[in-house]
């Protein structure tokens, strides 16, 4: 994926004083549990991104920052939603930052399967289903490289890890390994508590055991990728 800029007018980016835009990504590091908002855990890095003037770096939206304008740059991934249809929106994630494996394909229509129990720490009662699809997961109980493990024995092609904190709709935590030194192969990405729990909460709704999606998108080439973006998401 390229570097895509985004313009934001003086009243879309949050103009302080003397110019300088307040609007801020926010991405912290940990290993699991700690809710993603407000101030950084003890012994973890909070990394402010501030945008600069008439710029806002919109990590929740586009796969890199701009260079150019002194934005540090972070990777994102991106996956839509195709069923069920009030939530068929491109959703953004972000990979593990030293561990799991990357996608060598494209999964034109895969099953996005909510792990029972949702945490995802031991034995998933659903796992027959989760066998060669992605596992939808919630951040808490036991560290973000053992939720992966878990995923991967039962067959696992991926895992959506999102946060427990259902009203963070800004913060990506970095995943980051755990001490034991142990290693996983599939693909993990960070998702939104908000967009984790609307997921959730539509597949609830229609009584449907998972969501079909497509990923990664490549949003650089969808002319109408603001239009795809859920409304819940800031923008």
């Amino acid at each position: 994926m390229g570097l895509v800029p985004v313009h934001q007018p003086a009243a879309r980016a949050g103009l302080g004083a003397g110019g300088q835009s307040s609007c801020q990504a926010k991405v912290r590091r940990a290993t699991s549990g700690g809710a993603a908002g407000g101030s950084a855990a003890p012994g973890r890095a909070l990394e402010m991104v501030p945008g600069a003037a008439g710029w806002c770096c919109l990590v929740l939206w586009l796969p890199a920052c701009v260079a150019a304008h002194g934005l540090r740059i972070h990777d994102y991934l991106y996956f839509q939603v195709l069923s069920p249809g009030d939530i068929r929106y491109i959703f953004t994630a972000t990979p593990a930052k030293d561990f799991g494996g990357i996608f060598h394909t494209r999964y034109e229509q895969i099953h996005l399967v909510p792990a029972e129990p949702s945490e995802a720490c031991g034995e998933l009662s659903n796992g027959f289903f989760i066998q060669d699809q992605i596992a939808l997961v919630e951040r808490g109980g036991c560290s973000f490289l053992s939720k992966t493990r878990v995923v991967q024995e039962h067959g696992g092609r991926a895992v959506i890890i999102s946060d427990n904190a259902v009203d963070n709709d800004s913060f990506y935590v970095e995943m980051i390994q755990d001490s034991t030194q142990r290693t996983a192969d599939i693909p993990a990405l960070f998702l939104l508590g908000r967009d984790g729990y609307m997921i959730r909460r539509s597949l609830e709704q229609h009584g449907l055991p998972w969501a079909i999606i497509s990923i990664p998108v490549n949003v650089t080439s969808i002319p109408t990728f603001e239009l795809l973006q859920p409304p819940w998401t800031f923008w």
